[in-house]
């Protein structure tokens, strides 16, 4: 310790430097005084230096300055003493010191980083619905074989690189509002440059195409390109374009993707391209696109309810900016309880008696744990609302595991 507040005194004040380290030094060479005292004596001993500083300083401030100024100056360099020495680092830092980060760390950060640019909810989510329709085609337990499996990653893979652009390129386009909203995202703290988003979107967005053309299935490839546009025409910043600014389209862009590509377009890529079969509409897939419609709907509406501040600031004319926060939380919760009453009567009508019970159980179940949380929810509370909003997409997973189960 007292090595320590040797090695921070400044180096404007030598002579009194010397003192101060020859006194430390008879408190702790040669000499059989307990510890504890050593410790307070050297606590006075610079105490003692500090005072004398601040009465040199002070006759400088005294002619400039007033009475509140020198007492601010006093507080503000007994303030910088105590904290660092009681926290055990030097009261004044040696020129050029550095502590460089471990590789070890740098990796931790580059990745955390990315996990936050990536917004990770929504590619379980992506992930999760493919897994799901590609279920739907599965006819016969023979069905589900290696070329099943190749198939079905083979589409996660090219949907993640889309989705990575296109969460990407919202990111872009919105920094400014992410400094209000989301000032955790990498591009609105400034731990990814603008120059670092554009190239990590546009090689996700050219790995993705890439695959979904040497895959040579034409509906992954569509699914990819519609996704492409919508997205694009979503967040970029162009005339005609930035679609998210009109809250009915920006809801219809997210209800294409979510609801409709995403069902029928990989349902398709499993049922023509991996099995070789006609393409077939089937009961169960009916009940999907339409179920997701609904929940596509909420997303695009729930999304924005803890995002009102920035979107009012920009200009950014969402149904929460227009009906209130209060307001449009109550539609989501209505319209999801509307798609569970109608999954528990599709439930009810099924010949498939395990399917039957797994649907209405199920749903009814869901439905009675969005109702007990919506009621208990502070929509004054900003963290409230977006963990609430997390909760709605744990209920979307949640969806996407009872979906292949409808018979």
């Amino acid at each position: 310790m007292e090595s320590m507040l040797i090695a921070s005194l400044p180096k404007p004040y030598t002579s009194l430097s010397f003192r101060v380290a020859a006194e430390l030094s008879s408190l702790t060479t040669g000499s059989h005084v307990p510890a504890h005292f050593s410790r307070c004596r050297a606590w006075n001993i610079v105490e003692n230096y500090y005072l004398t500083r601040f009465h040199h300083v002070g006759s400088i401030v005294h002619h400039g300055g007033s009475i509140d100024e020198r007492s601010a100056f006093y507080h503000r360099l007994n303030k910088k003493f105590m904290v660092n020495a009681a926290s055990g680092h030097p009261l004044e830092s040696e020129p050029g010191a550095y502590n460089p980060k471990s590789p070890w760390k740098s990796l931790q950060d580059a990745l955390n980083a990315f996990y936050r640019f990536s917004r990770p909810h929504t590619v379980i989510g992506t992930a999760l619905s493919i897994i799901s329709v590609s279920f739907l085609a599965v006819e016969k337990l023979s069905d589900i074989s290696p070329l099943f499996f190749t198939g079905v990653l083979e589409a996660i893979v090219a949907a993640l690189l889309m989705n990575i652009y296109i969460v990407g390129l919202n990111q872009l386009s919105d920094i400014e509002i992410d400094k209000v909203n989301k000032p955790y995202l990498p591009l609105a703290s400034g731990e990814y440059s603008v120059t670092t988003g554009v190239l990590i979107v546009s090689s996700f967005a050219i790995m993705s195409f890439w695959l979904g053309w040497i895959v040579g299935s034409w509906p992954l490839f569509w699914a990819l390109f519609v996704s492409f546009i919508l997205g694009t025409a979503y967040s970029i910043n162009l005339p005609m374009l930035r679609w998210k600014r009109f809250a009915f389209i920006a809801a219809t862009c997210i209800l294409a993707v979510r609801a409709v590509i995403v069902q029928i377009a990989f349902y398709l890529h499993v049922q023509t391209y991996v099995y070789r079969r006609p393409a077939v509409f089937s009961s169960p897939l009916i009940f999907a696109t339409a179920f997701m419609s609904f929940f596509s709907v909420v997303i695009a509406l729930f999304k924005d309810i803890p995002d009102i501040d920035g979107d009012q600031i920009y200009g950014i004319r969402s149904f929460t900016v227009r009906l209130g926060q209060k307001r449009v939380f109550w539609i989501c919760i209505s319209l999801l309880q509307m798609a569970y009453g109608v999954a528990v009567l599709v439930g009810a009508v099924s010949s498939c008696l395990w399917s039957r019970y797994i649907t209405v159980l199920g749903h009814a179940l869901l439905a009675s744990i969005l109702w007990n949380r919506a009621k208990n929810i502070d929509l004054k509370s900003k963290a409230a609302i977006t963990s609430f909003y997390m909760f709605i997409w744990k209920l979307f997973y949640a969806e996407y595991l009872l979906i292949p189960l409808v018979r």
